[in-house]
């Protein structure tokens, strides 16, 4: 963990920084690759975080603004910063709801998939059937919408639910980068086995927060 910290400490300049892993990079192996997650922690990652501080150096109405502030409002900023600030946030996040071990689902979060979707195995079928269908880059997501119900929902490149202008709006609880940069390496051109193995490894704790957070607002 320790070198972990150190070698993000090093890419962390200006009013955004890179988040280190929770756990090192070998540590969804099989699931997830070791090569994989360095490339796409150290490099992608970390090519979001240089560009949105660009952006925030040269537009002063970023600076002081989380995150979730700019994405909530990405219409009043230019590609660049919608590209590199939904990178950014959509990543930090990624990287929270995995976990070596998947943890158990239970509580209100299952109760609610249960009622909304029928069963588990059936949300689980309807998220991957989405991720699947998202053409060319993206991530698909289940969010918390603007009603107060789950949701499955895609984006396309870097954008997420939490921007004005996404056509589903909400909290996003559980997201899934189906760029190809997220697998190719281990899965080549099989997004499908790809998506199988994520469902091995989702923190499952990490999300049931994430959906108490959002219920309470």
């Amino acid at each position: 963990m320790f070198i972990v910290a150190m070698s993000t400490a090093l890419f962390s300049f200006g009013q955004f920084t890179l988040p280190p892993l929770p756990y090192g990079y070998d540590a969804l192996e099989p699931y997830f690759d070791k090569q994989t997650m360095e490339i796409h922690h150290d490099k992608h990652h970390d090519a979001y975080v240089k560009n949105l501080n660009k952006e925030v150096s040269a537009n002063i109405a970023l600076t002081g603004k989380s995150i979730e502030e700019i994405c909530k409002n990405i219409s009043k900023y230019n590609v660049a910063t919608r590209n590199n600030g939904g990178g950014h946030y959509n990543h930090s996040m990624f990287w929270t709801i995995l976990a070596p071990k998947s943890t158990e689902l239970k509580g209100v979060l299952l109760d609610d998939i249960n009622k909304t979707y029928g069963s588990f195995d059936n949300f689980k079928n309807q998220f991957s059937d989405t991720a699947k269908s998202r053409f060319g880059s993206g991530w698909a997501w289940l969010i918390v919408g603007e009603d107060g119900q789950l949701k499955i929902t895609s984006t396309a490149n870097q954008d997420n639910p939490l921007m004005d202008i996404a056509k589903v709006k909400g909290t996003p609880i559980l997201c899934l980068d189906v760029w190809e940069h997220a697998y190719y390496l281990k899965y080549q051109n099989k997004r499908v086995d790809y998506i199988g193995a994520f469902w091995s490894i989702v923190n499952w704790s990490e999300v049931s927060n994430r959906y108490a957070a959002a219920k309470g607002k």
